[in-house]
């Protein structure tokens, strides 16, 4: 009987050993698991991680940075708020030189990204007469952002013995949004959150544009009238970035407008008024303008005439608002503005079945 109980005992204690052994097992495996997970994870970071040095194309050259910038620097339009859109604050960046309601230099959805970043002084260059190289250098940049800019060969040659320079992609003032985006975001060693940028940008414009079916498929001009002369037209051609934009919401440039450009990288031509029935085609007009400049138009014997015209499809954009700087969009700057923007353009074409 005692050795009957030794046996079991003995039996009890074996199977306890096992269970204790496929214990220690399974932790070994977890651990193994789970380490490898992590090393997975690390080396995933480490392959999206920027390689230095980087080299960026442009039409002026190229930009070579041999590690991520700390101190950025932006010149001429808007391309601080692409940095300011990635949660950087530059060491330096040109003042806007219109829409501002202000002395500041700032337009508003730059001083409310401003406000949200804690920047209370920011380094603005007084520059609307020609880059001021000399505050420039004195911010003592790592890169130089001009993505969205009209600098010239010279100016280049100038500003690159001050730091690399991340310049317009074919031609001056001539820079998508997107483009603009991911330019500086790479000239910034944020690539990928530049395409994050953009993503969340499209999203907004897409949410914000079903409100506006009307615009989709019409057909639209942006032209520059004076009252001083009303003999010349000045058109902007689908590569400007406010004519792009446009396109973007759904509307087209009408053929007789598109056949008259000879320059593929050119935004802008020149249309007598003597040729104004290129603009007959359009559904809408749009451009820098107020309500007495509409009524000096709708007077003339031949402006009078523009289909659009007659029936007050005419989005005409004043200055006294920031609208008029919005134009040229970037992602803050449309963020701010698309409401009213949209809202400008849809009820110009609603006009057409009135």
């Amino acid at each position: 009987m005692q050795n009957k109980k030794s046996l079991l005992l003995m039996l009890a204690m074996a199977f306890f050993a096992v269970l204790v052994l496929v214990g220690c097992s399974d932790d070994s495996t977890t651990e193994e698991v789970d380490k490898k997970d992590t090393d997975t994870s690390t080396e995933t970071a480490a392959e999206t991680e920027t390689q230095y040095p980087v080299t960026i194309k442009h039409a002026l050259g190229e930009a070579v940075l041999e590690s991520k910038p700390e101190r950025i620097v932006t010149i001429q339009w808007a391309n601080h708020d692409i940095a300011l859109a990635l949660g950087v604050v530059p060491v330096g960046f040109s003042a806007a030189n219109f829409g501002v309601q202000d002395d500041s230099g700032l337009l508003p959805w730059t001083k409310e990204k401003l406000d949200e970043l804690g920047a209370t002084d920011p380094n603005v260059f007084q520059d609307t007469d020609g880059l001021d190289f000399e505050a420039i250098s004195d911010a003592n940049p790592d890169v130089i952002l001009a993505a969205y800019s009209g600098i010239t060969e010279e100016e280049y040659e100038t500003l690159t013995q001050i730091a690399p320079v991340v310049a317009y992609p074919t031609s001056a003032w001539t820079t998508t949004w997107r483009e603009q985006v991911e330019l500086n975001a790479a000239g910034m060693g944020m690539k990928e959150e530049g395409e994050q940028l953009i993503k969340d940008t499209e999203n907004l414009i897409a949410e914000k544009l079903s409100a506006y079916p009307q615009i989709e498929g019409k057909k639209v001009v942006w032209v520059n009238f004076s009252a001083q002369d009303l003999s010349q037209l000045h058109i902007y051609t689908p590569v400007d970035s406010r004519v792009a934009f446009l396109e973007e919401l759904g509307l087209t440039a009408p053929e007789s407008i598109s056949s008259l450009i000879t320059d593929p990288k050119s935004y802008s031509l020149n249309l007598s008024t003597e040729n104004v029935e290129a603009l007959f085609d359009a559904d809408i007009i749009v451009g820098y303008g107020d309500e007495e400049l509409y009524n000096t138009i709708k007077a003339d014997p031949l402006l009078g005439k523009i289909p659009a015209v007659e029936r007050g499809s005419v989005a005409f954009i004043t200055s006294d608002t920031p609208l008029v700087a919005a134009g040229t969009p970037n992602p803050l700057s449309i963020a701010y503005t698309i409401d009213e923007y949209l809202e400008l353009i849809g009820g110009a074409i609603d006009k057409i079945n009135e």
